[in-house]
């Protein structure tokens, strides 16, 4: 094993400490009917500022565990703790509202709504969680990601990594505590994903974002600070400074078990 890794479980800050992590997971389980297990006691602390990959097979559970993690589902057992707010057992209502006030998204699909300008769309859940855009914060994300001139074009105005560069400025935009990113790259050509990675990390490094990707690519989770391994609902490996090869052997080995 390499000797930057650390143990399963616990990811540091990138920089400097918080009060509260960005997230705190104790003994989560997830069961679906006919006693399939999709999360197997899993512990997990993710402090602020950090870059993580999730990876693993299909079907260890990487994506259940973000769905968790982010509100998006019920855990059947466990503590799930978002920047020190519990989030375990909350009714789908307040759920909704930890969702808007702490956490963004950014799906493999952009879900930019065609008829809206890309400004509305970078807007949207604010406004709709009854908020007010602050518009120095919003234009000081926009020109970072580079669609200055760009905020009245449709979606179908933009170029794929463009469209997901808007997505990523509207979940930052009510400044979350924690950034879920689903497969982030999945619809994106190799110049596009690339740009949207050094995004996602510059964001980290520089704007101290915490960001979880979940993806099945080992050359995109190499750009994480750190990356989780698991198998079977469970943390099985967690890399620190991760390389594409050393994830793709973990995976190619997970395959042969």
């Amino acid at each position: 094993m390499n000797n930057a890794t650390t143990r399963p479980g616990h990811f540091g800050p990138a920089a400097g400490h918080a009060p509260a992590p960005a997230i705190a997971l104790a003994n989560l389980s997830k069961t679906y009917p006919g006693d399939v297990r999709a999360l197997d006691d899993v512990s997990l602390t993710v402090e602020h500022g950090t870059f993580l990959a999730v990876m693993g097979p299909s079907g260890s559970g990487k994506s259940t565990l973000m769905h968790c993690a982010a509100g998006l589902d019920s855990p059947t057992s466990g503590s799930i703790r978002i920047d020190g707010h519990e989030i375990a057992g909350l009714n789908e209502t307040r759920r909704t509202e930890l969702r808007r006030e702490r956490i963004g998204f950014v799906f493999q699909a952009y879900n930019l709504i065609p008829s809206l300008s890309i400004e509305d769309n970078i807007t949207l859940p604010l406004r709709l969680a009854g908020g007010r855009p602050d518009r120095d914060w919003v234009s000081t994300l926009v020109e970072r990601v580079g669609l200055t001139g760009r905020l009245d074009h449709r979606p179908a105005e933009l170029s794929g990594g463009q469209q997901q560069r808007a997505a990523v400025v509207r979940a930052l935009a009510a400044r979350p505590a924690v950034v879920f990113a689903d497969e982030p790259t999945g619809a994106l050509d190799l110049h596009s994903a690339h740009q949207v990675l050094d995004l996602l990390r510059d964001l980290v490094d520089e704007l101290r974002q915490t960001v979880v990707m979940v993806t099945h690519d080992p050359a995109a989770a190499a750009r994480a600070h750190r990356a989780l391994v698991m198998a079977d609902g469970r943390v099985v490996e967690a890399l620190d400074a991760p390389t594409a090869p050393q994830l793709a052997d973990r995976l190619v080995a997970l395959g042969e078990r």
